[in-house]
């Protein structure tokens, strides 16, 4: 937890939590660093803490944050997955043909 913050309650933390990815999913256009950084700082984590806790190296998720490299998906999947979240594929406009 941020030591900038009181340390936060269980059901806070929860409350943190749900904020955070309904932020996130509310602003598609944002980049995933901004997702990332978003998700952190909403959830009064250091960069430290949410690589611990994603599995990945403190390097790697502040060179992602800053934009410097933009992460493999398997990368961005530990860093969503800590938040129950995954990165996945969509359908930018419905197709105009009958095709599946």
């Amino acid at each position: 937890m941020d030591r900038r913050y009181r340390p936060a309650t269980l059901v806070e933390q929860l409350q943190l939590r749900r904020q955070a990815i309904e932020d996130v999913l509310a602003h598609p256009e944002w980049s995933l660093a901004q997702s990332i950084r978003h998700l952190k700082t909403s959830m009064r984590l250091t960069t430290a803490e949410l690589a611990k806790l994603a599995g990945v190296s403190f390097r790697t998720l502040q060179d992602i944050e800053r934009g410097r490299s933009e992460g493999s998906v398997q990368t961005m999947n530990r860093i969503l997955g800590v938040l129950g979240l995954k990165l996945g594929v969509v359908r930018a406009s419905a197709p105009d043909s009958d095709e599946p």
